[in-house]
């Protein structure tokens, strides 16, 4: 399950921008993102970002999405044609630079645009007995993040989520991501004393409705507040940690342990594309290099950690921890089929390591060993709902 990761950006994985966050999105994300105005693009893009989904073994996504409605549709009937799980959303911004000019809205437009796309796509895929809080395809509200909209959008956005809350619709954004920029100009721009609060609908001018809950993920965290875990807590809003993106923009760690012990759900996420790696072994691997060496709170991730925020927790983030991420029995049949043999030191470190005489210790061993080692060229087969993916 990847937690996080941008349709837009995945034709301009590890685009160089330099040195900060808000430098790289003004020169080479928004310039590539707006690429996609072009429906044709749109349409190729889809096909590549669902082909590449399946062959890393992502049975299960939350994607931020396209600002352009058609390359939305391209994207969500790419992944219906395919059989793979997706929470998508249309990239929402109605402030920005000149290179972000052809990706904003009004703050009407954003609302509208919205609402059509929960309207034609959430829970497309199933028949009126089923809810469409468990479809194939379901629909988030996704401002990128609270510098690309406004206390009016941030508003709207909240009002109508109490509309369509109850239906299963997501909440999806970016959170305390890069100390170097981002997180003053939330704090001066809203004139609020913690970043999250600009979600949680507690902005200067009165109280409006939160954007937190059971369904909303927040990308990175990396420099939450502990007052702002708590209410991520409290509220059973998910975080997705993004290690290769981080390392890849310099923005820090985020601090696992304290995030984990406030009572946080952590996922996995790729980031694509600051991150540029699709497949969610390989971050959790980076996870656990990034983990061992913070200076600020090191940690060795035991590999069942890694694992549960790999599968499980991704779907507890998606609040369908009953639906899949894991083999139990009554669980819909979502895996992906594993070759070691693809991999020769792979294969070689599983039938000829060392292995502990405790037979607990040395499957924790064969885990680790697994997940620091396998690659996408290892995945024979990617089941979702026990059925074959197959990507045009």
């Amino acid at each position: 399950m990847d937690a996080h990761l941008h349709f837009p950006q995945s034709h301009a994985i590890d685009a160089y921008g330099g040195g900060s966050l808000m430098a790289w999105l003004d020169s080479a994300i928004f310039p590539a993102e707006s690429r996609l105005e072009r429906r044709e693009l749109a349409e190729v893009m889809a096909l590549s970002f669902v082909s590449r989904r399946a062959a890393a073994g992502t049975t299960a996504a939350m994607v931020v999405g396209s600002a352009f409605p058609a390359a939305q549709d391209a994207l969500v009937e790419a992944h219906l044609k395919a059989g793979l799980r997706l929470v998508t959303g249309r990239g929402i911004q109605t402030v920005g630079p000149v290179s972000a000019a052809a990706l904003l809205t009004s703050e009407d437009d954003a609302i509208a645009l919205s609402r059509a796309e929960i309207e034609r796509w959430h829970g497309a895929d199933t028949d009126p007995t089923v809810p469409a809080s468990r479809a194939l395809v379901q629909i988030a509200l996704v401002p990128r993040f609270s510098p690309s909209v406004t206390p009016a959008t941030l508003r709207a956005l909240g009002e109508l989520y109490d509309e369509v809350r109850a239906d299963g619709v997501y909440f999806h954004t970016h959170l305390n991501e890069d100390a170097s920029g981002e997180i003053a100009a939330v704090r001066e721009g809203f004139g609020v004393e913690r970043y999250l609060d600009t979600y949680d609908g507690r902005m200067p001018g009165g109280a409006s409705p939160s954007l937190l809950g059971r369904r909303s993920v927040m990308a990175h965290g990396v420099h939450c507040r502990d007052d702002e875990l708590a209410r991520l807590a409290e509220t059973g809003t998910s975080i997705a940690h993004c290690p290769l993106s981080q390392r890849f923009l310099g923005t820090g760690t985020m601090p696992w342990r304290r995030t984990l012990e406030a009572g946080v759900t952590i996922a996995l996420g790729t980031d694509i594309g600051a991150g540029d790696k699709w497949h969610i072994p390989t971050v959790a691997a980076g996870a656990y290099r990034s983990h061992v060496s913070d200076e600020r709170d090191p940690v060795a991730l035991g590999p069942a950690d890694l694992l549960f925020a790999a599968t499980l927790g991704g779907a507890r983030a998606l609040d369908q921890e009953e639906v899949f991420g894991n083999l139990d029995v009554g669980k819909e049949a979502d895996f992906v089929l594993v070759d070691p043999r693809r991999e020769q030191s792979l294969d070689l470190a599983l039938e000829g390591g060392e292995r502990s005489p405790d037979a607990h210790v040395a499957e924790r061993q064969e885990l680790f060993t697994l997940l620091m080692g396998m690659t996408e060229h290892t995945i024979r087969g990617t089941y979702v709902r026990g059925r074959r993916v197959t990507p045009a």
